[in-house]
């Protein structure tokens, strides 16, 4: 398998790092807890379905904040305070709780030494559609540039998405290798982008024949990537 000729990696966060489903159910719970003791009222009418139903709602009310995770999720909360006679105010405060929530991740394993042998070699960066901080969880001394669809305007897979983090990079986008484990989010969009593309498959799925041929690289944890990049 040849090596394909790029110069920067940009990964994936969510499900490529860490598992995310434990993450924001240990978030949601976070937020919960405060809210019960912060407005037992408020939380009496509350749960995290009824925010995610909210946030869906706001999302296609208003589609130029689609992208925004945060924004979204403390404009679900205020409008859920109002219809609850409940301070606005407390959105934010339920936003504090649920993000510190989400950055209590467990990295896997493979995660960090393959990190630090790829960065010998390559430039690294991330993007990811969600708002956890690489900084905030402590592995952002690897990369040189980390963005998100905040803060770009953009989610994948859109392509202005892959785009930002190549022109943030000074490269081409045929200069990158998008790496992530979602079939159309982080691999079917950047290819469409010009980019290249490698499936982390951590739970050994199959490819869906939908979005045409596999990738040629196909991974089941980051270390497989670091023998295959490096050998």
């Amino acid at each position: 398998m040849s090596r394909p000729p790029v110069r920067v990696l940009c990964f994936d966060l969510d499900d490529t790092f860490w598992w995310v489903e434990p993450v924001l159910h240990r978030a949601e719970a976070r937020m919960m807890e405060f809210l019960r003791e912060a407005h037992p009222q408020f939380a009496a009418g509350m749960s995290p379905e009824r925010v995610l139903q909210r946030r869906r709602q706001i999302a296609a009310r208003e589609p130029a904040y689609a992208h925004n995770m945060t924004w979204l999720r403390i404009e679900a909360l205020r409008e859920l305070a109002r219809e609850h006679a409940a301070p606005e105010s407390l959105a934010e405060a339920a936003f504090e709780h649920f993000i510190a929530g989400r950055h209590e991740v467990e990295i896997f394993e493979d995660v960090a030494p393959a990190l630090t042998a790829l960065g010998e070699h390559y430039q690294l960066a991330t993007f990811s559609n969600g708002n956890a901080d690489i900084h905030r969880i402590g592995l952002g001394e690897h990369f040189q540039v980390s963005l998100n669809a905040e803060s770009v305007g953009h989610a994948k897979p859109k392509a202005a998405a892959f785009h930002a983090v190549a022109e943030a990079m000074q490269i081409s986008p045929a200069e990158m290798l998008y790496v992530g484990d979602d079939p159309i989010n982080d691999i079917d969009g950047p290819r469409r982008a010009g980019c290249h593309a490698a499936w982390v498959n951590r739970r050994g799925l199959s490819w869906p024949a939908t979005l045409g041929s596999a990738p040629q690289w196909q991974v089941s944890d980051l270390r497989e990537l670091a023998r295959l990049l490096l050998a």
